[in-house]
C-alpha cells in the first residue's frame, strides 16, 4: 500500500541464529519492552527516544550524530554524545545480550525474533489483508486489518521527545487512518453500512478535514436510507473546507454528492450483503444515566472508545479503568458506555460490584442477575458459578453486548463475568490495577487538568460567579487536587449557598487540617472514599501508607521511602507497589512514588489517629532527614575531597547512599532536590532543625550550579527565620551562610553583605569556627565586588587562618585563590599570580576535583592581568573542562567570560565575541551584575568588528542592569555610549 512504513527487519550481519526468547517491543503507543509477560524498564523519555530510533532503523546502524539529531535536533545539549552513550549503556543492561550492538561509532538493534515489534506485526497483517482483498476474500481482509489496527495502543511513540519521534508519530498516525479507511471501505462493500455510520460519525468529528472519511460517511448514510443526512455531510464539508482552507471539496466528493442527488442506482448496497445478526428477544439497557455536566477527559474517552470499537464482531474487547477513589472512574465509564451504545445493539449490562466495600458482590449473584436480564427464566438458571458462567457466555454468542463492571475488587471477581465471544466488550472500573486480567487494555485515570477542573467547577457553580473570581476559583480546584469528586462536592456546596463568594470557599479550603472535613456534601465525602481503600490494606501496607504521608515534597524515591519505613529496599518496594496497585499511591517514575495531595492529607490524619506509639511519626521523619543528610554529605565529599566541612556536620543515625562515581552522585542530588529541600523546610520548629540546616549547607551545589537556586533561596530564608525563632545561634549562623552563598551567586551584593555580617556574628557568639571562617570568606568576596580590596584581604586572611586551624586544605586553597583577586584589585599583579599559583598547588595536593577548576580559574584571571594571555587561556581551558564535567553551568559561563577578556586583551575581537555570547547563554556567577560586564565586553568586541549598532545595544542593556543594581560600572558604560549620545 502507498504510504506504508517499511518493516524493520531487525536482522543484519552477526545476528544470532536463535533470537532471544520472548523479547518484544512496542512503538504503536508508549515505547515499551517486554521479556515474556514481564515489562522492562526503558528509562527516561530521552532513553526511550533512543530505543525508538534504533527500533525503526530496520536493523541498520545509526551513527552517534544521527541519534543526537533524532533526540535533540538543531539544539543538542553540550553533553549530548555522553548522554547518548549513557542511554545506550543503560538499555544494553536491560535487553538480552547482543541485541543492542555498537559498531562504526554508532548503535543498532539486531537479532530480534519474528513478531518482536508491534509495527512489524501490523505491517505483515496489512499486507495479508491487501492480498486477501485482491483475492476477493473480504471477510479475511477485514479480520486481518482489524487485528492490525488493534495493535495501536494510543498515540504512537507517546511521550517520546525529539524531532525524529515527532515525524514518526505523524507518519504512523497517517498510516493508521489509511488502514482504518480501507477497513471501513470493505465494511461498506460487505453491506455493513448501518454499523459503520456511528464509527464514521465519530471519526469525522475527530478528523474533520479528512475528505475520504466524509465520503465514506455520506455513502454509509445514503445506503442506510438517510439521503438528507448524507447531503448535509457534504454541505458541512464544503463549508468547513472553505472556512479552514479556502478550497472546495475534491472531485470525488463532489461526484458522490451529484450521484446521491440523482439517486444513482450504482450507489445501492452490494447485491450480497452480510447477514444481519439474528434478533434477540431481550435487549437489556442497564446503563446508569450519564451526568449532564460531564467535562473533559477527551484523550481517555477517545482511547476507550477506540478499544470498544475494536469489538466489531471479530474480537472480544476488555478495558480495565483504574484510579484513585473520587477520580471519576464510574462517571467516565458510564459516559463512554453511552457513547458506544450504537455499536452494541443487542444490549448493555451493568453492575456495581462494590469492590471497595466490606462485602463485594459475589460473581454467582451477578451472573444470576445478568441471565435474568438476558431473558433466562429463574427455573433455567444453574446453581454453580461454572454453569452460570457457561450459560452466560452461550447466551452472548453471536450477540453484540457491552458489559460495564463497575467498582471491581480484583481480577478474580471479574473473570467469570467477562463475555467470552467475539463482538462483545467489557468495561471494568476498579481502584486496583488489573495487571493479572489477561488481554485487558489497562487505563490509569489521573486527576483532571487545571482547565478541565475549572470547567467542571464552572458548570456546577455558574459562569457568572466564577468569571468575577477566576483566581479564587483556580485556588479552589487546586485545593481539591483537581480530583473530580472533590471539585463536585466543593462546587455543590457553593451552588447551594448563594451568600457565599468563591473567595469564601477558597479560604475554607486553604486550611489543610480542615480541608477533608470541608469536602463533604450530603452523602458525598472525599474522606469516606479514601477510607474504603485504606480499610482494605494489610497492616504493613497501612503503616507504609500512613508514614509516607508524613513527608513533604512532590514525590519520594524508593531509597528515601525505605528510610521512612525503616525497612530493606526490597520489602519497601513490595509495599509501595502494592499501594500503587490499590491506587492509593502513584508511580511517578521507575523507583519514584507520590501521593495525591488530598490522599496525603488523609494519610497524615490516619497517622495521627492510628500510628502507635505516636513517637514513630517523628522517628520516621528523623530517619528521612538522616538519609538525606548522610547522602548529601557523601555527594559533597566526593565533589570536594579535602574539604573537612562534612566532619563538622550534625551526626546521623540512619545511613545514606554511596556512589561509585561522581556523575551518579550528582544525578541523585539534582533528582532529589525538590524532595530534599521540602525535608529541610519541614524541619522548622522541630528538634531536627540543626540537621536540616546542615543538609542545606551540604547541598549547596543546588544553588551554585544555578539549577535550583530559587527553591534553594526560599528554603534558606525559611531556615534563617526558623533558627532565629528557635534562638539557636549555631544553626542561624550556618543558615545565613547558605543564604549568603545563593545571594552571591545571583549578584545581590548588598543583601549578601548584611547576611554575611549576621552570619559571622552568630558564628562568633556560638563558637562555631567553621561557620565563622565561611562567613569571613563570603565577606571578602563581597568586598571584592564593592572594590574594597584592602578589606577583602583582611577577610581572606582571617578565613585562611581559620581554615588552616581546622586543617581544611580545600577551603584554604579557595581562600588563597580569592586573596589573589584582592591583590589584583590593589594593583599588585605579581602577588596575585603568586597566591593564585599557591592556591592551585594546594588544590592539586589535597586532590580536589570540582574546586580544582576554581584554582585554574583564579590563576587565569591573574595571568590576564599580567599580560600572559596564552597561559591564561590554558588555565581557563582546564577550568572549563572540570566545570562542565561537574555540571557547574554558571561557572562554565563565568569562565567563558574570562576567556573573552583574554581574547579582547590579545586583540582577537571575533573570538572574544564568541565566548561572551556563550557566557550569556549559560549564565554567570553574580547574576545581572556579571551579565552587565559580559554585555559590556561583548559590545567592545562588536565595536572592534565594525558592528556599531549591535555594540550600542549591548551597552544600553548593560547600563540598564548596572543602574538597576546600583553598580559603579555604570559610569564606564555611560562613557562608551557618550559618543552615540552626542551624535
Amino acid at each position: 500500500m502507498d504510504g506504508v512504513p517499511r518493516v524493520p527487519e531487525q536482522r543484519g550481519p552477526g545476528s544470532p541464529k536463535e533470537p532471544p526468547a520472548a523479547l518484544r517491543f512496542g512503538v504503536l503507543g508508549p515505547v515499551r519492552a517486554w521479556r515474556g509477560g514481564e515489562p522492562l524498564a526503558t528509562g527516561s523519555p530521552q532513553q526511550r527516544a533512543l530505543l525508538a530510533a534504533l527500533l525503526l532503523r530496520e536493523g541498520r546502524t545509526a551513527t552517534a550524530g544521527e541519534l543526537i539529531d533524532a533526540l535533540w535536533g538543531e539544539d543538542p545539549p553540550s553533553q549530548a554524545l555522553a548522554a547518548v552513550r549513557t542511554y545506550a549503556s543503560r538499555l544494553r543492561k536491560v535487553l538480552d545480550p547482543g541485541v543492542l550492538v555498537s559498531e562504526s561509532g554508532g548503535y543498532a538493534v539486531r537479532g530480534l525474533g519474528d513478531g518482536a515489534l508491534d509495527l512489524a506485526v501490523a505491517q505483515e497483517l496489512a499486507a495479508e489483508a491487501e492480498k486477501a482483498r485482491t483475492a476477493g476474500d473480504l471477510g479475511h481482509a477485514r479480520e486481518a486489518l482489524g487485528r492490525a489496527l488493534a495493535l495501536w495502543d494510543g498515540e504512537p511513540l507517546a511521550g517520546v521527545p525529539g524531532p525524529y519521534a515527532e515525524a514518526q508519530r505523524v507518519r504512523l498516525e497517517e498510516w493508521r487512518l489509511q488502514l482504518l479507511e480501507t477497513r471501513l471501505d470493505m465494511d461498506l462493500e460487505q453491506g455493513c453500512h448501518a454499523e459503520a455510520v456511528s464509527e464514521l460519525t465519530a471519526l469525522t468529528a475527530a478528523h474533520p478535514l479528512r475528505e475520504r472519511l466524509r465520503e465514506l460517511l455520506m455513502l454509509a448514510l445514503y445506503r442506510s436510507g438517510r439521503q438528507a443526512e448524507a447531503l448535509a455531510v457534504y454541505a458541512d464539508t464544503r463549508r468547513l473546507l472553505a472556512d479552514e482552507l479556502g478550497v472546495d471539496p475534491r472531485p470525488g466528493l463532489r461526484e458522490l454528492q451529484r450521484r446521491i442527488l440523482q439517486a444513482d442506482p450504482g450507489l445501492a448496497e452490494p447485491s450480497a450483503p452480510a447477514a444481519e445478526p439474528a434478533a434477540v428477544p431481550v435487549r437489556p439497557a442497564q446503563l446508569p444515566a450519564t451526568v449532564p455536566d460531564f467535562t473533559g477527559r477527551a484523550p481517555v474517552v477517545r482511547e476507550l472508545s477506540e478499544v470498544l470499537a475494536s469489538a466489531d464482531g471479530r474480537v472480544m474487547a476488555v478495558s480495565a479503568l483504574a484510579g484513585i477513589g473520587g477520580v471519576g472512574k464510574t462517571t467516565l465509564a458510564v459516559h463512554v458506555a453511552h457513547q458506544a451504545r450504537p455499536a452494541f445493539p443487542d444490549g448493555q449490562l451493568y453492575v456495581d460490584l462494590q469492590g471497595a466495600g466490606p462485602r463485594p458482590a459475589e460473581p454467582e449473584t451477578v451472573l444470576g442477575s445478568f441471565l435474568r436480564a438476558l431473558g433466562t427464566p429463574d427455573s433455567a438458571i444453574p446453581d454453580s458459578l461454572e454453569d452460570r458462567a457457561a450459560l452466560y457466555r452461550s447466551l452472548l454468542d453471536g450477540r453484540r453486548v457491552l458489559v460495564l463492571l463497575d467498582n471491581a475488587r480484583d481480577a478474580a471477581q471479574v473473570r467469570p463475568l467477562l463475555p467470552g465471544t467475539d463482538g462483545c466488550a467489557a468495561l471494568v472500573t476498579s481502584r486496583v490495577r488489573m495487571v493479572d486480567l489477561a488481554g485487558a487494555h489497562l487505563v490509569d485515570l489521573d486527576v483532571m487538568s487545571p482547565d478541565e477542573a475549572l470547567s467542571l467547577f464552572t458548570k456546577i457553580v455558574g459562569r457568572e460567579r466564577v468569571a468575577s473570581e477566576r483566581e479564587a476559583a483556580l485556588d479552589v480546584v487546586a485545593a481539591c487536587g483537581f480530583l473530580p469528586l472533590a471539585i463536585r462536592i466543593a462546587a455543590s456546596r457553593l451552588a447551594a449557598r448563594r451568600t457565599w463568594t468563591v473567595s469564601v470557599l477558597a479560604a475554607k479550603l486553604a486550611d489543610e487540617r480542615r480541608r477533608l472535613d470541608e469536602l463533604q456534601a450530603g452523602d458525598l465525602a472525599v474522606k469516606a472514599t479514601f477510607e474504603l481503600g485504606y480499610g482494605q490494606l494489610e497492616p504493613a501496607q497501612a503503616r507504609a501508607f500512613r508514614l509516607l504521608g508524613l513527608a513533604d515534597g512532590p514525590d519520594i524515591s524508593l531509597a528515601a521511602a525505605a528510610a521512612v519505613l525503616d525497612l530493606p529496599a526490597e520489602e519497601t518496594e513490595d509495599l509501595l507497589e502494592a499501594l500503587v496497585d490499590t491506587s492509593l499511591l502513584e508511580s511517578a517514575a521507575p523507583g519514584r512514588y507520590r501521593l495525591h495531595d488530598l490522599v496525603r492529607l488523609y494519610a497524615r490524619a490516619c497517622a495521627e489517629r492510628d500510628e502507635h506509639p505516636p513517637s514513630e511519626r517523628e522517628a520516621a521523619l528523623s530517619r528521612l532527614l538522616d538519609f538525606y543528610l548522610a547522602t548529601a554529605a557523601g555527594v559533597y565529599a566526593s565533589e570536594r575531597p579535602g574539604d573537612r566541612l562534612v566532619e563538622d556536620l550534625e551526626t546521623t543515625r540512619y545511613p545514606g547512599l554511596r556512589f561509585d562515581d561522581g556523575s551518579a552522585a550528582l544525578d541523585w542530588l539534582y533528582t532529589e532536590s525538590a524532595a530534599l529541600l521540602a525535608c529541610v523546610r519541614q524541619a522548622a520548629g522541630t528538634p531536627r532543625l540543626r540537621r536540616a540546616v546542615d543538609l542545606l549547607w551540604a547541598a549547596r551545589d543546588l544553588a551554585e550550579s544555578g539549577a535550583n537556586f530559587r527553591a534553594y533561596e526560599a528554603t534558606a530564608v525559611a531556615m534563617c527565620q526558623a533558627t532565629r525563632a528557635a534562638g539557636d545561634l549555631r544553626a542561624e549562623g550556618r543558615a545565613r551562610n547558605t543564604l549568603t552563598g545563593v545571594l552571591l551567586v545571583t549578584g545581590r551584593i548588598q543583601r549578601a553583605g548584611e547576611e554575611a555580617r549576621l552570619a559571622m556574628e552568630c558564628a562568633g557568639s556560638a563558637g562555631d569556627a567553621t561557620a565563622a571562617s565561611w562567613a569571613a570568606q563570603d565577606r571578602g568576596l563581597i568586598a571584592l565586588h564593592q572594590h574594597r580590596y584592602a578589606d577583602g584581604k583582611v577577610f581572606f586572611d582571617q578565613a585562611i587562618a581559620g581554615f588552616r586551624a581546622a586543617r581544611n586544605g580545600l577551603c584554604e586553597a579557595t581562600a588563597l585563590c580569592n586573596l589573589s583577586r584582592a591583590y589584583l584589585g590593589m594593583g599588585n599583579t605579581a602577588k596575585a599570580v603568586e597566591f593564585a599559583q599557591h592556591g592551585l598547588a594546594v588544590h592539586v595536593r589535597v586532590g580536589s576535583t570540582m574546586r580544582l577548576a576554581n584554582g585554574h580559574y583564579a590563576l587565569g584571571v591573574a595571568l590576564i592581568a599580567a599580560g600572559r594571555h596564552p597561559e591564561a587561556l590554558g588555565q581557563f581551558s582546564e577550568a572549563l573542562t572540570i566545570f562542565a564535567d561537574h555540571r557547574q553551568r554558571l561557572w562554565e559561563g563565568t569562565t567563558h567570560f574570562r576567556i573573552a577578556e583574554a581574547h579582547i586583551a590579545a586583540r582577537r575581537p571575533s573570538r572574544a565575541a564568541q565566548h561572551a555570547e556563550q557566557a550569556l547563554a549559560l549564565g554567570c556567577i553574580g547574576g545581572d551584575r556579571t551579565r552587565g560586564s559580559v554585555l559590556t565586553l561583548l559590545g567592545r568586541a562588536l565595536s572592534e568588528l565594525g558592528q556599531a549598532d549591535r555594540a550600542k545595544a549591548c551597552w544600553r542593556e548593560a547600563l540598564h542592569l548596572f543602574e538597576e543594581n546600583g553598580a559603579s560600572e555604570a559610569d564606564a558604560v555611560r562613557l562608551l555610549l557618550a559618543p552615540a549620545t552626542a551624535a
